[in-house]
């Protein structure tokens, strides 16, 4: 700085840095001691991790339920050090936090940079008056019109898909093929988001090779898979450490994952660019279009400067639909065919239902299902909602206490002294661990049956207990409260198409591969193959022409 010497400037540096880290050992101590040795919980594997490493390097759902069943919904978890975290899967706790209290829980610091290295500063990304503003302009594009008029790009996707599996299947002796599943879901997700979101092809299904399809393929196994005991330690240290520290670790510090990530980031930002200036451009000419870029740049344009989004925030945005708009709805349909090639009565069923309703808009002089007919069909939205409850792709949450709360609890909880508490005392600044995998399994929810699969749960009035958490189904797969994800209903109705047509023409079985699927925590749930982790995300199941349709 002009007028101070150097070495004044370095202690200042020092001294500065000596605060932090006092403010970050007094933080940690406050937390640590803050009364909630009284709630039971498991002890620590490591004093260095706690049991971080159960959270992050278990099978999805595997210790949670374990956790569930032995401490219920209220747990005390051990981060770094002994210090004291929550682990939530209480359905009051959680209507508390999601419905009632607003940002009040912001997203963990280590979580939102994650989300920064692979979605850029967006709606994901962003929190409390920020993110109000970015929901502002976002959510419009994602409307009930605005949703369904995208169907059309949603059925010519798996149409394409449908094609090809018919020429993989026809060119078999036996008309039958073992197909990763994943990888053309994925595939077919991608051009998906690119048609319905930019007007754009990708060309996923056609050129698998290409820089941009490849850099998105495994992206967040790879990126975001199993991580080390270092890596851990960081994760777990990651509120404590200041923006511009972890900002450096993501973005310059080696590691394969990271750089897959950055990778990704470079391709993804140039071609969100192009995208964004291109739409702002068409809006200037007087063009008009129903894609969601359209939508937001339109959207963005009627607010003031103060609540409109700026380029790099555009650009984020459209990072950030990529990733979420093809990753999590093709991983939840990758579990969803596991499903139905496990029960092949629940797969017949689902397949009278789609040929029942196709006969009938047949029958109405008409040749392709709307959305109505999609809605219509009780057991397939059943189907869906179970397997949203059964496989949340987004299986749980990070959320740190903005301020001192009180957490309300369903269900009592009786303290290692013998206390009853019926709510329990959050600190400012206490990290949370909501288990959204648990949450969707709790028994005093549910019922004795909560680890079965069974879709007919849905057909039932109120096939659940409690307060209202999520935004669909009263779940919180899709989240809940202002921090809700926006773009369900493109999620919902790709999911349905994509169902009702692959169903209509084709079977699955099971395979070897497939009884040794196992349930991936990489940041979202991935599908990977006991024994053969290293080929990454898939889902190899037989798949074989479906009865003809004139047979039903």
């Amino acid at each position: 700085m002009e007028g101070i010497p150097y070495h004044y400037s370095l202690l200042a540096a020092g001294a500065g840095c000596v605060g932090y880290g006092v403010w970050c050992l007094w933080e940690w101590y406050r937390i640590r001691s803050f009364g909630l040795k009284d709630i039971p919980g498991p002890g620590p594997e490591f004093y260095s991790l706690g049991n971080m490493r159960q959270v992050y390097q278990s099978e999805v759902g595997e210790i949670d339920f374990q956790w569930q069943e032995q401490f219920g919904g209220i747990m005390r978890l051990k981060g770094p050090f002994g210090e004291d975290r929550l682990w939530v899967t209480d359905i009051k706790a959680l209507h508390y936090i999601y419905q009632v209290s607003g940002y009040n829980f912001a997203k963990e610091l280590g979580r939102r940079e994650v989300t920064r290295s692979i979605g850029g500063q967006g709606i994901l990304w962003a929190d409390g008056e920020t993110h109000k503003r970015h929901r502002k302009v976002v959510q419009p594009a994602f409307g009930i019109a605005e949703t369904r008029a995208l169907l059309p790009i949603f059925r010519g996707c798996v149409e394409r898909v449908t094609s090809k599996w018919k020429d993989i299947l026809t060119g078999t002796p036996d008309s039958q093929e073992v197909i990763n599943v994943n990888d053309w879901l994925t595939r077919a997700a991608l051009d998906a988001i690119g048609e319905a979101g930019f007007d754009t092809s990708f060309g996923a299904l056609d050129n698998a090779e290409s820089d941009f399809v490849r850099t998105y393929h495994n992206l967040v196994a790879s990126a975001f898979g199993v991580p080390t005991k270092l890596k851990l330690f960081i994760i777990a240290m990651s509120p404590y450490l200041p923006h511009w520290i972890l900002d450096l670790m993501y973005d310059y510090f080696p590691g394969e994952g990271l750089a897959r990530a950055r990778e990704n980031r470079r391709v993804a930002t140039k071609a969100a660019k192009d995208l964004v200036e291109s739409k702002i451009q068409e809006t200037r000419d007087g063009k008009s279009g129903r894609d969601i870029l359209m939508l937001l740049v339109k959207a963005n344009k009627s607010f003031d400067k103060a609540n409109r989004l700026n380029d790099v925030e555009l650009v984020a945005q459209m990072r950030t639909l990529i990733l979420a708009g093809h990753e999590t709805t093709a991983n939840t349909l990758t579990f969803a065919f596991l499903e139905l090639a496990k029960y092949p009565e629940i797969q017949k069923k689902l397949r009278d239902e789609i040929r029942a309703t196709r006969a009938a808009i047949r029958a109405r002089g008409e040749t392709d299902l709307k959305h109505s007919d999609y809605e219509g069909m009780a057991y397939l939205n059943a189907f869906i909602k179970e397997v949203l409850r059964f496989h949340p792709v987004s299986y749980n949450n990070f959320r740190q206490a903005v301020k001192d709360d009180v957490l309300p609890l369903f269900n009592p909880v009786t303290t290692v002294s013998g206390k009853v508490l019926t709510e329990v005392p959050i600190p400012k600044g206490l990290i949370m661990v909501i288990s959204i995998a648990a949450c969707n399994r709790d028994k005093t929810i549910w019922g004795e049956d909560a680890n079965e699969f069974k879709p007919e749960r849905w057909m039932k009035t109120q096939p659940r207990k409690g307060p209202n958490v999520g935004i669909y189904a009263n779940m919180l797969t899709f989240s809940g409260g202002p921090r809700a994800c926006v773009g369900y209903r493109f999620a919902l109705m790709e999911m349905q198409t994509f169902l009702v047509e692959l169903l209509n023409h084709f079977e699955f079985e099971m395979t070897d591969e497939a009884t040794r699927v196992r349930r991936q925590a990489s940041l979202v749930m991935v599908a990977t193959v006991r024994g053969q982790e290293e080929k990454g995300v898939q889902m190899p199941l037989k798949v074989k022409f479906a009865p003809p349709e004139e047979d039903f």
